[in-house]
C-alpha cells in the first residue's frame, strides 16, 4: 500500500513573494479574511518536519512539497523522495496567484503522480514519534472520528465549517448513514469524544464533524467525488484568492469521505494534539521533548507573548529529539 505526503509551505520573507502579495492585497491585514502574518510566517521548523518524516514515517513513499514555487534554501532539490509541486502544476491558472488554503487544498488531488491514498500535513502538523502506516489507513481506508461537535461561532473559518454541512446534508440522509455504520458512529473507542453524537443520535441533520487539526489521510476518490457533485460550487469558490465566508474547506472532504463509510473507526485524539502556542506553548514544547504523541500541531498566533522566547523553547525542544539532519537537507 502506497502513501503519500502532502505539505503546503509559503515563506513570506521572499521579496518576490511579498511583492506579488503587495500587489493583490496591499498589506497584511488580520481584519480582511483572516490574513495575518502568523497565517504566513515561517520560523525555521520546517527542517524538523522532514526529520521527523524520514526518522518516523520512511516509509512514505513521496512527500509533495507544495509552495508557490518556492524552496527553502537548505533543502536537497535532488532528494528522490520530494516531489516539488507549484501552485500552477495543478490549479486552475485564473485562480493564481492563490493566498487562500482553502481554494489551494481542493484540487490536491490533481497533483501529478500523488497516490490514491495520501496524508495531508500543514506545515505546522509534525510527527514527533515513530508511527506505521496503520496509524493512517486499516485495510486500505483512512482512520477518522466520526463525531459531532458543536458550532455556533461567529468566526471566518466556523461559517466555512457550517458551508460544509450545509452541501453534506443535501447531499447524505443522516439517518441513514448512522444506521449502516452504527459501529463506525457508537465505538467505544471514541470515549467522551462521542458525547453529543449520542445525544444528537434522533435529530434529522448531520452538525458539524470533529475535525482533529493534524495530519488528515484521504482518498483520491474522494476528491473526485464531491467535485462531480459540488463542481459548479467548488469552481465558484475558487475564484476566492483570499479567504472567504462563502467558502468551503478541507474538512468537506473528511465529512464526506466518512459519510461514504470510506473511513475505520479511530480516535485520533489518543495520540494527536494541537497546541494553540498564544495559551498552551508551554504545554507544547514539554509535549515535544517527552515525545508525548505521534503528531502534534504548534499552532501560531501573532498574540503570542514572549514570542522569541516560545520560538527558542520550540527549537531547543525539537533538537532534543531530531538533532541529526535528514537526508533532505543539504
Amino acid at each position: 500500500m502506497d502513501i503519500d505526503f502532502v505539505i503546503t509551505w509559503v515563506d513570506m520573507n521572499d521579496p518576490e513573494w511579498q511583492k506579488e502579495f503587495a500587489k493583490n492585497s496591499g498589506k497584511i491585514d488580520n481584519t480582511k479574511n483572516e490574513v495575518s502574518v502568523a497565517r504566513f510566517r515561517d520560523y525555521g521548523f520546517l527542517k524538523y518536519w522532514f526529520r521527523g518524516v524520514e526518522k518516523f514515517a520512511p516509509w512514505v513513499r513521496k512527500i509533495h512539497f507544495v509552495t508557490c514555487g518556492q524552496k527553502p534554501d537548505w533543502i536537497d532539490a535532488n532528494h528522490p523522495k520530494i516531489k516539488f509541486v507549484n501552485h500552477e502544476d495543478y490549479m486552475p491558472k485564473e485562480s493564481l496567484p492563490c493566498y487562500n488554503s482553502n481554494v489551494i487544498e481542493i484540487y490536491m488531488h490533481r497533483i501529478p503522480d500523488l497516490t490514491e491514498r495520501f496524508v495531508y500535513f500543514n506545515d505546522d502538523f509534525f510527527v514527533i514519534n515513530h508511527i506505521t502506516p496503520k496509524r493512517f489507513f486499516t485495510e486500505g481506508l483512512p482512520n477518522d472520528i466520526a463525531a459531532f461537535r458543536m458550532n455556533f461561532g461567529f468566526s471566518l473559518w466556523n461559517k466555512c465549517l457550517r458551508n460544509n454541512i450545509r452541501l453534506i446534508n443535501k447531499r447524505f440522509n443522516k439517518k441513514e448513514i448512522m444506521a449502516r455504520d452504527h459501529d463506525k458512529w457508537f465505538t467505544e473507542a471514541y470515549g467522551s469524544k462521542a458525547r453529543l453524537t449520542r445525544m444528537l443520535s434522533f435529530y434529522d441533520k448531520f452538525v458539524t464533524l470533529r475535525t482533529p487539526h493534524n495530519a488528515q489521510p484521504y482518498l483520491k476518490k474522494t476528491f473526485e467525488e464531491v467535485w462531480d457533485y459540488a463542481g459548479d460550487e467548488l469552481t465558484e469558490m475558487s475564484k476566492h484568492r483570499f479567504r472567504s465566508p462563502k467558502d468551503y474547506t478541507l474538512e468537506l472532504f473528511k465529512t464526506w469521505q466518512i459519510c461514504q463509510s470510506n473511513f475505520m473507526a479511530y480516535n485520533t485524539y489518543n495520540d494527536t494534539k494541537m497546541f494553540p502556542l498564544v495559551f498552551k506553548s508551554g504545554k507544547a514544547i514539554k509535549a515535544v521533548r517527552d515525545q508525548s504523541y505521534s503528531l502534534v500541531c504548534l499552532n501560531d498566533s501573532e498574540y503570542i507573548m514572549n514570542f522569541e522566547k516560545t520560538m527558542q523553547g520550540i527549537q531547543a525542544a525539537f533538537e532534543s529529539i531530531l538533532p541529526e539532519k535528514s537526508s533532505f537537507e543539504k
